[in-house]
């Protein structure tokens, strides 16, 4: 179990679970990994980055507090999208990136995410390590650097342009004569989304790209895109994109106001990928969450689907084990290796743009083959030491049984557990909706009648 790491890094309410002491802590405590990793380098740098939180500013302070008294050197490029600090601590050699967001969470939350020097997010183990040296602060810090050893802060913010003009260099041709509408959902891609697009010559409206602290997320982005919807349809533009608040998601919006998740957009990718030879193998990876329908869909246009355990790490991993190059999830994490390391939402609009010009037909009806099985999700509110014990509760694990045993190949069931609060998540999915709905709710009341 992990004491301070979750799917997605270090993540909380600000100054309440995720404190200015310990994003300090973190910061001595990977300043200290670094240095212990890189013995014969004297000079130690990093990149960091944040969305437009008004914390940000707090645990930036904290964050380089700790890693400069542990001699560390860093590279602040400023509110980015978190794919791009991904890239420039590949780009620029440094031993580490840091990108201080809670993503898609509300403006009160905030986190702390670390890529290695590859720009891949930190294994497993490092992050336990981490936690270790978390643990032993006053032990780590009782032979303090001193003087001129401590390391520097660095604005960098030009670095940006790095980041940017990579952006521009994964688009053939140009997006002239196309009508965009794009939700920066008042975070990290209010200044990158509209540079790219309008460098490649595309009409656009951006909206949410007013950032004040606190209204990240705030009914809008990734998470909210019912307005984004109204602003296509009243514009009558091609098609609408939505950011969460680190930019690293992606959700459409089609002509007609239909919002296109994760998956679909996935599909349309991975189709023309393979139209185009460039589809590694003919397979895709996404997650659990998937929908049955993108898999027959993929299945009917020969390409299998992968799946792998829910957060992008985890796609990610099973596309490097398996060599492939596109992967994502449902809730618009996708992955293009052969452009970035990380899920990167304005990367992955602009090569859904590029589809859309490409083929002479509108969003809906590329993703209009695409089949969507119905699916419920049920969040049980459980006993917090229970949740972990589900699948050894033999009255819940023999109902699930019972009930996908009805279903047969015409649907299933997924049970699992939240990472940060005392829920289990039953999600079922199957061709008749009234099944669906009916299987839902009988486990999910089993499963708080046994673990409440």
């Amino acid at each position: 179990m992990r004491k301070y790491f979750g799917t997605d890094g270090i993540r909380g309410e600000a100054n309440r679970e995720l404190t200015a002491e310990l994003a300090m802590k973190l910061g001595y405590a990977l300043g200290y990994y670094l240095r212990k990793e890189n013995p014969e380098k004297k000079k130690i740098k990093v990149i960091m980055g944040s969305d437009t939180r008004i914390s940000g500013y707090m645990l930036r302070s904290a964050l380089s507090a700790g890693l400069n008294a542990m001699g560390i050197n860093i590279d602040f490029v400023g509110v980015i999208p978190t794919p791009g600090v991904a890239f420039i601590t590949q780009a620029k050699g440094a031993e580490a990136g840091i990108m201080i967001s809670a993503s898609h969470n509300p403006a009160k939350d905030n986190g702390i995410k670390i890529f290695a020097k590859d720009g891949c997010k930190l294994p497993d183990e490092v992050e336990l390590q981490l936690e270790e040296l978390i643990d032993r602060y006053s032990e780590i810090t009782k032979e303090p650097l001193a003087g001129d050893a401590v390391g520097k802060f660095k604005y960098a913010e030009d670095d940006y342009f790095l980041y940017r003009d990579h952006l521009k260099s994964i688009v053939k041709g140009d997006f002239t004569g196309m009508k965009i509408i794009l939700d920066a959902a008042n975070g990290s891609a209010y200044r990158a989304a509209k540079d790219v697009f309008l460098s490649l010559g595309a009409e656009i409206v951006v909206i949410n790209d007013a950032p004040n602290g606190k209204n990240i997320n705030v009914k809008c982005g990734s998470t909210h895109p019912e307005i984004l919807s109204k602003v296509v349809m009243g514009y009558e533009a091609d098609l609408g994109l939505a950011y969460d608040g680190d930019a690293d998601r992606l959700i459409a919006i089609d002509r007609n106001g239909k919002v296109i998740d994760g998956d679909k957009i996935i599909a349309t990718l991975a189709v023309d990928m393979k139209k185009k030879n460039i589809l590694v193998n003919n397979r895709v990876v996404t997650t659990v969450m998937s929908n049955m329908g993108l898999e027959s869909f993929l299945n009917d246009n020969g390409i299998v689907l992968v799946r792998a355990n829910v957060g992008d790490r985890y796609v990610l991993e099973k596309m490097k084990s398996q060599g492939l190059n596109i992967g994502g999830e449902q809730s618009g994490h996708i992955i293009l290796l052969d452009y970035g390391t990380t899920g990167d939402g304005i990367q992955s609009s602009l090569k859904l743009v590029e589809v859309v010009r490409d083929s002479g037909k509108t969003l809906d009806e590329l993703v209009g083959l695409i089949p969507e099985w119905p699916q419920i999700l049920i969040n049980v509110k459980v006993d917090n030491v229970k949740k972990n014990m589900w699948d050894k509760n033999e009255k819940i694990t023999s109902f699930i049984k019972e009930k996908e045993d009805v279903m047969g190949n015409e649907g299933r069931v997924l049970v699992r557990t939240s990472g940060t609060e005392p829920i289990v998540r039953v999600m079922v999915e199957g061709k008749n909706a009234d099944t669906v709905k009916i299987v839902a709710e009988e486990i999910a009341e089993v499963v708080k009648n046994e673990l409440a």
